[in-house]
C-alpha cells in the first residue's frame, strides 16, 4: 500500500466498512486517494450504505459489496484486485448469551480465515487485522486499580 498518504489508484478492501472504525478507515482511505471495496452485511439496508455513499470520494471509488462471515465465497470478489485488506469485520451480539464460544468466537475465527483464504486466493499483498475489545476485556478477578494496556489480555482459561 502507498506511503506518505498517497493512494493514487491503489484498490483496498475493508471488511465491516459499514461499522464505526470500518467507516471511519474507508473515510481515510477515500480522502488519500484510494479506491475501496467496502464489505456490509447487507446492501439494502441503508443505515448500513447510506453513510458510506455520501463520503467525498464514494461515487467513483467505493463499491460496497455485501459479506457474510459464515460463506466464504462471499468475501472473494471484495477482496479480488485489492492491493491490500484491512479486516475490521467482528461479531457483534446485543444481548446476553448462553454461549458467546459460537456466538462470537467461532464466528470471527471462520470469518477471518475466509477473509485470509481469500487474500491469499487472490494474491493480496498485505492483511491489516484489528481486533475487538474483547481480546482486552479483563476477567472479573482484574484488580480493580490496575491499568488496561497492552498487555491486558483476557485469560483463555
Amino acid at each position: 500500500m502507498a506511503s506518505h498518504g498517497d493512494g493514487g489508484s491503489s484498490l483496498v478492501c475493508v471488511t465491516g466498512g459499514s461499522g464505526f472504525v470500518g467507516s471511519w478507515l474507508v473515510r481515510l482511505l477515500l480522502d488519500r486517494g484510494y479506491t475501496v471495496h467496502a464489505t456490509v452485511k447487507n446492501l439494502e439496508d441503508e443505515s448500513e450504505t447510506k453513510h458510506l455513499q455520501a463520503l467525498d470520494g464514494a461515487d467513483s471509488r467505493l463499491r460496497l459489496f455485501q459479506m457474510d462471515l459464515l460463506e466464504p465465497d462471499s468475501v472473494r470478489p471484495a477482496v479480488e484486485s485489492a492491493r491490500g485488506v484491512f479486516h475490521v469485520v467482528s461479531p457483534v451480539i446485543l444481548h446476553p448469551t448462553q454461549d458467546p464460544e459460537n456466538e462470537l468466537v467461532e464466528l470471527a475465527l471462520k470469518g477471518t480465515l475466509s477473509v485470509l483464504r481469500a487474500a491469499k486466493e487472490c494474491g493480496v499483498g498485505r492483511v491489516v487485522m484489528v481486533s475487538s475489545q474483547t481480546a482486552m476485556v479483563p476477567n472479573p478477578a482484574w484488580p480493580a486499580d490496575k491499568v488496561v494496556d497492552e498487555d491486558s489480555w483476557v485469560d483463555i482459561e
